[in-house]
């Protein structure tokens, strides 16, 4: 038996707009898109498609830089 959770299809029209934008609002504010994923239990690549339909401008990604390393 599958412990997954069934797929969450995105509603079209205005309740998807409606989702969007709070999202939108919330990534502007300063959330990152993978705690944007957890808090509404949906995946990265959805609510990365919701920003980008939202109209978002993303932010570079963060984290350690690769590579040399002052010693």
């Amino acid at each position: 038996m599958s412990h997954k959770s069934p797929a969450r299809r995105l509603l079209p029209g205005p309740e998807r707009d409606k989702v969007a934008a709070e999202l939108k609002a919330r990534y502007d504010a300063g959330a990152s898109i993978r705690a944007l994923a957890e808090d509404t239990g949906r995946s990265y690549g959805g609510v990365h498609r919701l920003l980008a339909d939202a109209g978002v401008t993303f932010r570079s990604r963060g984290g350690a830089m690769r590579g040399d390393t002052a010693s």
